[in-house]
């Protein structure tokens, strides 16, 4: 009992309403994070998963429905209890694998963890069609902010655009906002930001070569997101602000490529013609335009960037970007995941905490 009356979360009165000698609904939500935990998800926060198995009893994601749970007995909710863990373990399997997410802490947004749970509890083995319509709406909801307010209208339709594609209905139909360059060229580059973390996992998902080697990137160190020296302004920042273009501007994710610490440090602060140029004259322009295309440089913005002209680079970058967004948000898989034998491949470390940003309380 809460005898010194301490403000209790969600979690916390829904677990004590419907408490049994038996059952302990905190210990099931746990039991859940446990069993993902071997993929690296085992501390996704316990509200979003009490999202999830409120919508595996018939109710739904908004906290008025996961107050609903008490009215059900104990069978029924091991049983939303049971379908919720089998469909996270799909659902982490297709973040994973058909997405690149390798921690929960990779996800640009983790109300969007709920959502998929649902999804692959409604539709368990989905047909090579749908995993692509699963993995266009994980591009779309990602790329325009979909879920920077998941309020309860919005949960609402996400059910509703569930419950269509499950009986037959060819996409995940719910109203995102257009791609557009303006995702690249008007947000700022900030480490733990959605919008960053979206820009990432596009990185990641085109196979990114370091610029230096010619390695391919361990983009699970780099999604991690625990060292800034894992991504790169193409335009140093120190550079650009000795051309008198102001920090903001230098600072645009339109400017950022995914690169290895080591060769980060080894570009330091020179501009890309010095930089580029000292590494053609090792491997040729050729390779090296082929380890540009990788980190989704195109010839244009190659062009741009040994003319020093950045203006002209952020233009022809964010193009780029463009493209390859509206390609995933088609359904395009990731590229594969390094092998064993590359040399960037390391052990992912422990997972960290996602915590819920929903709107809806």
């Amino acid at each position: 009992m809460n005898t010194r009356g301490t403000p209790l979360a969600t979690v916390e009165l829904v677990r004590a309403a419907t408490w049994r000698s038996d059952f302990d609904l905190l210990d099931e939500i746990d039991w859940i994070r446990d069993a993902l935990a071997r993929k690296h998800y085992g501390r996704i926060d316990r509200k979003l998963v009490l999202r999830a198995i409120a919508a595996a009893a018939g109710k739904g994601f908004t906290t008025a429905n996961v107050e609903e749970l008490p009215f059900l007995d104990t069978p029924a909710l091991r049983s939303a209890v049971r379908a919720t863990q089998e469909a996270a373990r799909r659902a982490v399997d297709f973040l994973t694998t058909e997405i690149g997410t390798p921690t929960a802490e990779a996800l640009p947004y983790a109300n969007q963890f709920a959502v998929v749970v649902e999804l692959f509890r409604q539709v368990p083995r989905p047909t090579s069609a749908q995993y692509a319509a699963i993995r266009g709406w994980f591009w779309r909801t990602a790329l325009t902010g979909y879920y920077d307010g998941w309020n309860s209208k919005k949960m609402a339709a996400d059910m509703a655009a569930i419950h269509r594609f499950r009986d037959g209905a060819r996409q995940i139909d719910i109203q995102c906002p257009p791609l557009s360059t303006r995702l690249w060229t008007a947000d700022q580059y900030r480490r733990d930001s959605a919008r960053t973390k979206a820009l990432a996992l596009m990185l990641a998902a085109a196979g990114p070569l370091d610029l230096r080697t010619g390695a391919r990137i361990d983009s699970g160190r780099a999604l991690a997101m625990t060292n800034d020296m894992q991504y790169h302004h193409f335009f140093p920042k120190a550079w650009l602000m000795r051309q008198e273009v102001s920090y903001e501007e230098a600072n645009l994710l339109a400017n950022i490529v995914m690169l290895t610490a080591i060769s980060n440090q080894g570009v330091a602060d020179y501009p890309p013609a010095a930089y580029l140029k000292d590494e053609i004259d090792f491997c040729g322009e050729a390779e090296m335009r082929r380890r540009l295309e990788s980190l989704l440089v195109s010839p244009q913005a190659f062009d741009a960037a040994m003319q020093g002209d950045y203006k002209a680079f952020v233009a022809a970058r964010a193009e780029t970007l463009l493209a390859w967004a509206n390609d995933l948000a088609g359904g395009q898989r990731p590229a594969d995941e390094p092998s064993v034998d590359d040399p960037e491949v390391i052990l992912r470390g422990e997972t960290v905490e996602v915590v819920d940003t929903s709107t809806d309380d």
